[in-house]
């Protein structure tokens, strides 16, 4: 169990950034992760909308809806009520500037959470200003944007040339300039996300860069192994959840299936006694219900 601490609040985020200290943030979907994390100490729950794939099995982000992700980051609030918590704003709920503020404050209003996070950088400028303007604390993501993964071919690694490396950290520095308080880095090379991290003054965390950021991520199901139908490179495993169940499973379905003791020995003669008055007192109580009678049961008369 967790010792008592006070939760982070977003001046907490800024100033371990200033002071370089690092951070650890896990992405979970439901109470009983979220409490697991809470018991370890983890500083930050992300109810990212990878769980459209982890949790409802779907082949990427897209599907996604604001109502599924208010409903989870309400039960990852249940179990780690005060743990900092970011919710991630699904695919379509951002598309203008009006539906992204309607939507973002619904969260904020509904799920319980600290922040919201939405994906893109200077093309999405407007919308992140928008937001934040309205005094919903934002968040946005550089480098591999899910929710882009159609334009990209798949879920691949960006940052790969200078030119690329140089557009994924302007985009961070409009994150910054638009009014957001903190930024994901996905899936680029180290070097590259480290000076994304240094060429903002805002908190940072990220997930397949290496060690840049303030703050590391990973998927809640792929550390302990309870997602496994794929692994992504970056993921590590710190357990092998999936085969503990399935073996528990299969040792309930599988295994030998005696019959009780009692069912094995019958019913005692006071035990019946209990079952009949039981009945009685059921068919008393319920005036629909016949009367249970126990006349002797005799041979019919057979008229000659």
């Amino acid at each position: 169990m967790a010792e008592e601490r006070n939760k982070l609040t977003i001046p907490d985020l800024a100033a371990r950034k200033r002071a370089g200290e690092r951070l650890v943030m896990v992405a979970v979907a439901d109470t009983l992760t979220a409490t697991w994390a809470w018991r370890a100490g983890v500083d930050i729950v992300g109810v990212g909308d990878s769980l459209g794939m982890t949790v409802y099995g779907h082949e990427n982000t897209l599907p996604m809806t604001v109502e599924q992700m208010i409903a989870h980051t309400q039960a990852v609030r249940r179990g780690a009520p005060d743990t900092f918590c970011i919710v991630s704003m699904p695919y379509g709920s951002y598309a203008t500037r009006d539906v992204a503020v309607l939507n973002a404050v619904r969260l904020m209003k509904e799920s319980g959470a600290d922040a919201v996070k939405l994906q893109g950088g200077r093309e999405m400028f407007d919308v992140i200003k928008a937001v934040a303007d309205a005094g919903v604390p934002v968040m946005s993501h550089v480098g591999l944007l899910p929710h882009y993964v159609h334009r990209y071919g798949g879920f691949k690694t960006q940052g790969r040339t200078a030119e690329d490396a140089l557009a994924i950290i302007d985009n961070a520095c409009a994150i910054e300039e638009a009014g957001a308080i903190g930024l994901e880095i996905e899936a680029m090379p180290y070097e590259v996300g480290k000076a994304v991290d240094e060429a903002v003054s805002i908190f940072t965390f990220s997930i397949g860069a290496g060690a840049a950021g303030t703050c590391q991520l990973l998927n809640g199901y792929d550390l302990i192994g309870g997602f496994d139908t794929f692994k992504p490179k970056f993921a590590k495993r710190y357990g092998n959840v999936a085969e503990v169940a399935t073996k528990a499973f299969a040792s309930f379905f599988c295994g030998p299936r005696p019959l009780s003791p009692t069912r094995r020995r019958g019913s005692s003669q006071s035990e019946k006694a209990g079952y009949r008055a039981l009945v009685v007192s059921s068919s008393v109580t319920d005036p629909t219900r016949p009367p249970v009678t126990h006349t002797a049961t005799r041979a019919p008369v057979v008229s000659e």
